[in-house]
């Protein structure tokens, strides 16, 4: 699962875009206890979720020009000029500019060759979320994506990132780590839009970690969110349920399982 021992090619921040952020506030304060504290009269709107004081994620209101509201998957980078023109060189698309942002760091948003956009955080002050894997954040990144082959080959072309073949219930996942984290780095997975009818758009989806799958879901029916796939176990995963906000924000929940003692 995902830490904020944070290596190049990880995830080390994530944001929502949404159309009401008040409304986004309030329906994650209340789904995971997050607070929204803004990031001061220049940063154009923008803001911090935190949990007990610590940041976990950002946000922002944007307009329908911008695209629909979702949640930005944020790699780092240690040179943001550079991922973005390797992005360029591996089919893919820069569809914002690197740029410092305040001293914190610079950032850019990128898109693969089948389209899905992600970000890069090349870090200054902001090194990137105070927590991950814990209840509450960010825990792991998944891939929906046409062509597994395709990605693969993108990712480690433009962030280093490598596949393994993990034994699944029903078959095998593809798990995503940074070379230089191994295998027990593991943060993410890619899985084919053919075989999940329900994801029909090649996306990033964020999974945050719980204490509890089922009420979580509840709580987000209640808010007035959707629930897309209902709580589901996962020998040897955890309990997943996939949701979305009441503005269209798509993210899943897990109550992972506890490790496997060795021997």
């Amino acid at each position: 699962m995902l830490t904020t021992r944070f290596v190049d090619g990880a995830p080390n921040w994530i944001d929502v875009g949404t159309s009401d952020i008040e409304g986004a506030t309030r329906f994650y304060g209340a789904l995971f206890g997050w607070q929204f504290v803004s990031a001061g009269p220049d940063a154009g709107g923008y803001g911090f979720f935190q949990l007990d004081g610590k940041t976990v994620a950002g946000g922002m209101q944007t307009t329908p020009e911008q695209g629909p509201p979702s949640w930005t998957v944020y790699f780092q980078s240690r040179d943001a000029q550079a991922t973005a023109q390797a992005a360029g060189q591996a089919h893919g698309r820069v569809l914002f500019q690197p740029m410092d942002v305040m001293g914190q760091g610079h950032m850019a948003i990128l898109a693969d060759p089948a389209g899905v956009s992600f970000g890069i955080w090349q870090p200054g002050q902001n090194k990137g979320v105070d927590l991950a894997g814990d209840p509450g954040s960010l825990c792991w990144v998944e891939l929906y994506t046409p062509d597994i082959a395709a990605a693969a080959a993108f990712y480690h072309s433009v962030l280093g990132l490598e596949t393994s073949a993990v034994p699944f219930p029903g078959g095998v996942y593809t798990c995503l780590n940074q070379a230089e984290g191994g295998e027990d780095a593991m943060f993410g997975g890619v899985v084919p839009l053919a075989d999940d009818p329900t994801e029909t758009d090649a996306s990033w989806l964020p999974y945050f970690e719980v204490p509890d799958t089922d009420a979580v879901v509840a709580e987000a029916e209640k808010l007035g969110g959707t629930v897309r796939v209902p709580a589901t176990d996962i020998e040897g995963v955890g309990r997943v349920a996939r949701l979305a906000d009441p503005y269209g924000a798509r993210f899943a929940v897990i109550k992972s399982a506890p490790p496997q003692q060795q021997g």
